[in-house]
């Protein structure tokens, strides 16, 4: 998946031929969503289209967009926080430098922006990026309807138009609202891109964390979050995994580092101000552990009605996601989908004050048992799931997997609840949806035969329940390592044992 920080604004430059579509060395990773942009820049059909580019900052939209202009001889137009008048202004002085041609005079409307923007592809398919739409829409909501008949009108008008306009934002929200419901925009794309953040096996690759354990922990922290490797740390990434807890202190603990204020950015960006303290709570409540609407509810004494709007709130923006129980679909588990956030709630902030008056290593070494057990540990979980379900061997489960998931199962003869963190659904034969592995997930625990008896008896429980387990496969992950006894039971063929290793090197 790709990318790397934003780079300095394009110098605009010659068209382009053939050899101009190359990807440059520096965007990391990424070959799909360039060819992408590429194959849709350059189609030589004639007739305008529209294409959308979309995901939550920080996660090198920009850099991927600046570098297809340049590579292209197309055009780049960034919006920013202004009213109407100021942003047309921008965008005619800039397009007055890249054209070449005197300054238009002074547009009044978007209509006559528009016009002038789509006659770029007048001669031949030229990328025309405005990025952070948003932004525009935000101080003129008229804005997409003059798209809508701009977009119209040139086709049929001027139906060997090559336009390509690609619209680009952050803001999770808007972009579904306008591309994705009813929209006068919703349905003329012809491109739909989503850049989502690096997967846990390419953010190791990108920071050049070759020892699995630190870029577990490092992905725990950061995440696949490109920029996070740059700016906000001053490129400054561990040596090793003895370095691991000095970069904390020194980087996300240091209050004189922008990785520090990050996710309080994140929040501002997304959040107004009469929902951010209930959402940044209900954020602390996910952080300590409450996975449900009601636990969270209870953590926050509220009722469930506010927790459920903070909640949706949060998964609009991309900051939330929800899946129902492995076990008890009812039941809807949320989780934090950037791990900044995570560290930021369950460590930084319970110790922001300590923070700015405390010798960062001892706030760390007081907080370091919590991050193992509240972030670290449910994040390993997490990263074993998606390694379930994208990296696993075809046959390691016996079928092909769909989903990974975390499953809680009542157990009425001790009381209490059986949790398995990592419970694999998918197809198997003919069947869909159908139980392919039961798994634990424990960060830092040597596990040993008595995890295996547990997946057993949850096993018992679910065939109780009328499930048909004869072919489910138990598993164990582990970040600390199996007893001898336990490798024995995987030599014969009866619990799969996956480390860090195999997390990240493995099938």
């Amino acid at each position: 998946m790709r990318r790397v920080p934003r780079g300095t604004a394009p110098e605009r430059e010659r068209p382009a031929g053939p050899a101009h579509g190359a990807r440059p060395a520096e965007i990391f990773d990424g070959e799909t969503e360039w060819d992408a942009l590429v194959s849709f820049a350059t189609d030589p059909r004639p007739g305008a289209t529209l294409g959308v580019v979309w995901g939550r900052r920080r996660q090198g939209k920009t850099y991927l967009l600046e570098s297809l202009t340049r590579a292209l001889g197309g055009f780049y137009f960034a919006a920013q926080e202004a009213a109407e008048a100021e942003s047309l202004h921008r965008l005619g002085d800039e397009l007055a430098q890249y054209s070449g041609i005197p300054r238009p005079g002074g547009w009044r409307h978007w209509d006559d922006a528009l016009e002038a923007l789509l006659t770029l592809g007048e001669e031949r398919p030229v990328p025309v990026v405005v990025d952070e739409f948003p932004e525009l829409v935000q101080q003129s909501p008229g804005l997409p309807s003059a798209l809508s008949n701009a977009y119209r009108r040139i086709h049929e008008t001027r139906p060997d138009n090559h336009a390509r306009l690609l619209l680009c934002g952050s803001v999770m929200t808007v972009m579904a609202r306008l591309f994705t419901g009813p929209s006068p925009l919703h349905g003329l794309t012809g491109l739909d891109l989503v850049i989502r953040p690096l997967d846990f096996r390419q953010a190791a690759r990108f920071w050049g964390a070759d020892d699995p354990r630190l870029a577990l922990l490092l992905h725990s922290v950061v995440g696949g979050t490109p920029a996070y490797r740059r700016h906000p740390v001053c490129d400054d990434a561990p040596a090793g995994l003895a370095d691991f807890d000095s970069w904390i202190c020194r980087t996300v603990l240091n209050p004189r580092m922008p990785l520090y204020w990050e996710a309080r950015h994140l929040m501002e960006e997304e959040q107004d101000h009469w929902d951010r303290a209930l959402c940044h709570s209900a954020l602390a409540a996910i952080a300590s552990g409450c996975a449900t609407r009601g636990t969270i509810a209870g953590f926050l004494d509220r009722p469930v009605t506010d927790v459920t709007r903070a909640l949706a709130l949060l998964q609009d923006r991309g900051l939330l996601d929800s899946e129902p129980d492995a076990f008890r679909p009812s039941l809807r588990r949320y989780r934090i989908t950037e791990p900044l956030l995570s560290f930021d709630h369950a460590v930084a902030r319970p110790n922001r004050s300590a923070l700015e008056q405390q010798d960062a290593a001892e706030v760390w070494r007081r907080a370091r048992p919590l991050f193992d057990s509240a972030v670290a540990g449910p994040h390993f979980a997490q990263v074993c799931r998606d390694w379930a379900v994208t990296h696993a061997a075809p046959g390691t489960f016996g079928g092909a997997p769909a989903t990974a998931a975390h499953g809680s199962l009542p157990d009425p003869a001790h009381g209490g609840c059986l949790d398995a963190e990592v419970v694999v659904r998918g197809q198997a034969g003919t069947r869909s949806d159908v139980p392919l592995s039961v798994g634990l997930a424990h960060w830092d625990e040597v596990m040993d035969v008595r995890h295996l008896e547990r997946l057993r008896r949850i096993l018992d429980l679910l065939a109780a329940r009328g499930e048909d387990v004869a072919q489910v496969r138990p598993a164990c992950y582990s970040g600390a390592g199996f007893t001898t006894e336990l490798r024995a039971a995987e030599a014969r063929g009866d619990v799969v044992l996956v480390d860090l290793d195999r997390l990240y090197h493995g099938v």
